[in-house]
């Protein structure tokens, strides 16, 4: 068994893309516009209704927006993208989760 074996590199070469901090934290909830992001897993809608209302219960000037994605899957380069984009800008902060 004298056979040769040849090494791949996993590492794609990608060009580099320059790194972006997330958005800064906010100190307070109250009077702000917080966005719901709900997926179209099942218990999302579930999930995101306790939150709003815990949220409600304890910043109860903060308006809330929700946004439904119909699918499970990435939303860039579908209908939806444009509209997330523009839902986003005018919201101060976002609650997501993943409702499995």
């Amino acid at each position: 068994m004298n056979g040769q074996y040849e090494v791949l590199n996993p590492w794609a070469e990608v060009e580099a893309l320059p790194l972006c901090a997330i958005s800064p934290r906010l100190n307070e909830l109250s009077g702000k516009k917080i966005g719901l992001f709900v997926n179209h897993k099942r218990a999302a809608p579930l999930i995101m209704s306790v939150v709003e209302r815990e949220l409600r219960k304890r910043f109860p000037t903060a308006e809330f927006s929700t946004f439904r994605f119909p699918w499970n899957n990435e939303i860039a380069g579908t209908p939806y993208e444009a509209d997330l984009i523009e839902w986003a800008k005018g919201v101060d902060a976002v609650v997501s989760s993943v409702g499995d």
